[in-house]
């Protein structure tokens, strides 16, 4: 598998009723990133359908979903030129942190979040052992 290969595997995570296809390439630098918001307006928004949705979806999908955007935000931050290490350290450590202590409450798929976290870490190592120029 490619650097962040994992984070491209989940592709039935559903937000507010579209579907989040996180997509990266071996060099986080040429991260393509998805959009995550919903298409609709701000005029559009019904705060009813939005309870709904965060009452009906179970725990386990929303943080799943998020684990994949944070780490999407981190890869991004990697590929910043240069990258920006402190940011994807930041959400690095965050997300480290949310699945240790979700653990196997996380869901049929924490084996997926936890492989990759890690990719997304061995980038961060490798673009901090890269010389800036």
């Amino acid at each position: 598998m490619t650097s962040l290969g994992a984070v491209a595997c989940l592709k039935d995570v559903v937000v507010h009723g579209f579907e989040v296809v996180p997509v990266f390439r071996a060099d986080p630098r040429n991260a393509t990133l998805v959009r995550v918001s919903d298409p609709s307006s701000e005029a559009e928004f019904n705060e009813a359908d939005e309870i709904a949705y965060l009452r009906a979806a179970p725990a386990e999908a929303i943080l799943g979903n998020h684990l994949f955007v944070l780490l999407q935000v981190a890869a991004l931050r990697l590929g910043e030129t240069p990258p920006n290490l402190a940011a994807a350290e930041l959400v690095i450590d965050t997300v480290a942190a949310m699945v240790n202590a979700g653990g196997a409450r996380l869901g049929e798929h924490v084996d997926l979040y936890r492989s990759a976290l890690a990719e997304v870490q061995q980038a961060y190592v490798r673009a901090k052992s890269t010389p800036t120029t």
